[in-house]
This record gives C-alpha cells, structure tokens and sequence, in this order.
C-alpha cells in the first residue's frame, strides 16, 4: 500500500486545484490537491473575488465553504465526501455563528470536525479559516491511475491484479496479492 492506502506499484495521479488567489503562487500551494481518491483542500479565507471580505463571521464561513466546495467539484468530489474539518477562529464568540455555517452544508455528512480559537489570522479582517479533507470515489481513482499507468510492449512491467478485500467487522477494505 501506498500512504493514501491504494496499491503500490501503480502511479497514483496528482491534481492540483487553484482558486487564483493571489498567495497560491507567492507562497507556493494550491486550493486543492486530489492525490488518488483523497482531497486535501488549504486553509481557506473567507475573500469574496473584488478582495473584500463581510465582517460578519457566518457569512465569513459560507464564503470559505463556497470556495472549498467549489474546489471539490473541480477535483471530482462534493461536500458528501468530506470527511474532516478544520476551523480557525480568533474568537470564541464567533463558534455558534461559525458552526451554523458548518451545519448548513454537513448537516447530514457529519464530518470529523474540529474548531479551535486561534491568536490571529494573515488579514486581521478574517475572523475564521476552513480547512477540509475529502475521500472520493476510491474504485475510480484507482481505474484512472491503472489506465495511465505505463507497461512496456511485451506487458512485463504489469504486476498481478489485486483483488479487494471487505473486513466485515470493522467494514474497512484492505488490498490482498
């Protein structure tokens, strides 16, 4: 297994999303990463595209989900595969404005979710940051990653199929040769 838990042996394609903020080149990242099936989306502020930014943290966090979704469906997933969040705040008065935003798009994911109060954030304008990690559809990534993978002409380079395995206690999948 590779660390994101596909099969070795196979490339595993990366994806990079930008959203065109203007720190993704200066600081060198990217909105998004889609690595096979998982989706790793940055620390996202709450910037409307003229570079303001509403006072009011709610609509500070529907911003912030706005971006992060648009960054899922451009890396093939949706606010159904996330499956943690992050929130920053610098203010823990701003929790139950914050986690309205939260429940209004992961009311029924249900995510692991954190939020923790922070001492400050890059724009003293922003009064909460979002981060969120997301599984896709795991058998697509791996077919895509297969498909592109290289082989030489005589095939020798391909290695045996593996089969996947269900864990019915636990439901979690494991890899077998």
């Amino acid at each position: 297994m590779n660390p994101v838990g596909e099969p070795t042996g196979i490339p595993i394609p990366r994806t990079r999303i930008s959203s065109g903020s203007p720190y993704e080149p200066k600081i060198g990242f990217s909105r998004a990463v889609r690595i096979g099936s998982r989706i790793l989306v940055a620390g996202t502020a709450p910037i409307w595209p003229d570079g303001s930014c509403d006072p009011d943290p709610e609509a500070q966090a529907r911003r912030c989900f706005d971006i992060i979704i648009a960054a899922l469906r451009e890396a093939g997933a949706g606010p159904e595969h996330v499956v943690r969040t992050r929130m920053f705040l610098i203010s823990a008065g701003d929790a139950e404005a914050v986690g309205r935003a939260h429940g209004a798009v992961f009311r029924d994911v249900r995510p692991a979710a954190t939020m923790v109060v922070v001492a400050g954030l890059l724009d003293p304008r922003w009064k909460v940051e979002i981060e969120a990690e997301a599984q896709a559809d795991a058998a697509a990534a791996i077919a895509t990653a297969v498909a592109k993978r290289p082989t030489s002409a005589a095939g020798s380079n391909r290695r045996s199929p593996r089969s996947l395995k269900s864990t019915p206690a636990s439901g979690a999948s494991a890899y077998a040769e």
